[in-house]
């Protein structure tokens, strides 16, 4: 089989499906890509076995084949290519052969037969949005996930799609985040967990994508189906825990702010608290709000204080300065609101502004217990 492909656009496409593999693949031939020519139209795949990404090329090409190439050694060797056409022939001596204007280079390549097939969806249910926004609802939920090997479901982002809206759920126990879109619906009510890999990839390619994405899924996998491309998954299984029982609903003491300037405060006093807690303090009495930090080890400690909006009772609650800053860094508002009840209640924070119509973040923080 021979084939000849312009080499940045090669470049560009298999850098995408790079992600896909694995370090410490257990199966040989997942460190190569899959390559399935028909005519013009090249496929190449590469997998890891629970995720599989595969993208349409266009060559130039008027025959068939199969063959798994490595996929390091390709790389490397295409990243050093200025742009020009770049000739593969597959020979039958199990090499392939790339020829560009000044040279010629041979690697070995296996039998594509042996590289694992890409799981059929039986009978799945669908949902169509823009690119863009997918890869807003996971930008802005996949820092809560959490890393614990022993609950699992919690690694993951909820997908949760109904005929009023979507709803992105991330949560590691100690803080949540629930990203709403009341703009778009689903033809009908699904729930699934889908893993971290895969969600990264995806947010990566569609970062300011107005292509649309067709996300088909079932009891056991899901598919994204865009431009030239498809992504397919197994979903993580499990029952996802109930959260909207955590979001506290009466929360009488709300305090606004700006976010830039409280989110470079907390990052600033966080310096001076304990290295293992991050704990910092804040403490809100009219319209002001005094964050402080102290590491009595150390004998370091910080203190700022910030003019704000705040109605509600007096009071003192401590939270970890990493999830807060992470948090605040996460949202592109202006003005932020944090509604807090007790000082044992989480807290909620939430855009004052920023937000598309229909769109919806909210985002809780659990307090860490303040030793006065």
């Amino acid at each position: 089989m021979k084939f000849i492909v312009s080499s940045s656009y090669l470049l560009k496409q298999l850098q995408v499906l790079g992600g896909v593999i694995s370090n410490s693949n257990t199966l040989p031939i997942l460190d190569n890509f899959l390559f399935e020519l028909d005519n013009n139209a090249l496929t190449v795949s590469a997998s890891d076995l629970e995720t599989t990404m595969s993208a349409k090329l266009e060559v130039e090409s008027s025959d068939q084949g199969t063959i798994a190439v490595p996929a390091k050694l390709l790389l490397e060797t295409l990243k050093t290519f200025p742009e020009q056409p770049l000739t593969f022939v597959a020979a039958d001596n199990n090499t392939v052969e790339i020829s560009s204007n000044h040279g010629k280079y041979a690697l070995a390549y296996a039998d594509g037969e042996e590289f694992p097939k890409a799981v059929e969806l039986e009978d799945p249910s669908a949902t169509t949005l823009l690119g863009d926004i997918l890869a807003t609802a996971v930008s802005k939920t996949i820092f809560a996930t959490g890393n614990d090997d022993l609950r699992p479901v919690m690694s993951g982002v909820f997908f949760q799609f109904s005929t009023e809206g979507l709803t992105f759920v991330a949560t590691d126990a100690h803080k949540l985040v629930k990203y709403t879109r009341e703009d778009i619906q689903a033809s009908q009510s699904a729930e699934f967990i889908m893993p971290k890999k895969p969600l990264n990839l995806l947010k990566g390619i569609l970062a300011g994508s107005d292509s649309e994405v067709l996300i088909e899924y079932n009891d056991s996998n899901a598919k994204f189906t865009f431009d030239e491309t498809q992504l397919i998954c197994r979903l993580i299984d499990g029952k996802y825990p109930n959260y909207e029982a955590v979001i506290p609903k009466e929360n009488p003491n709300k305090l606004t702010i700006a976010r830039t300037q409280f989110l470079n405060s907390v990052r600033r006093v966080s310096i001076f608290s304990n290295k293992t807690t991050h704990q910092i303090r804040l403490k809100i009495a009219g319209a002001e709000l005094n964050i402080s930090a102290e590491d009595i080890d150390y004998s370091n400690k910080a203190e700022e204080r910030l003019t704000c909006d705040y109605q509600g009772d007096d009071m003192q609650i401590g939270f970890n300065s990493r999830f807060l800053s992470e948090m605040l860094n996460n949202l592109n508002a202006d003005d932020v609101q944090l509604e807090m009840s007790l000082p044992n209640r989480a807290g909620i924070l939430t855009p004052v502004d920023g937000l598309d119509e229909g769109e919806h973040v909210t985002m809780l923080v659990m307090p860490v217990m303040l030793n006065n």
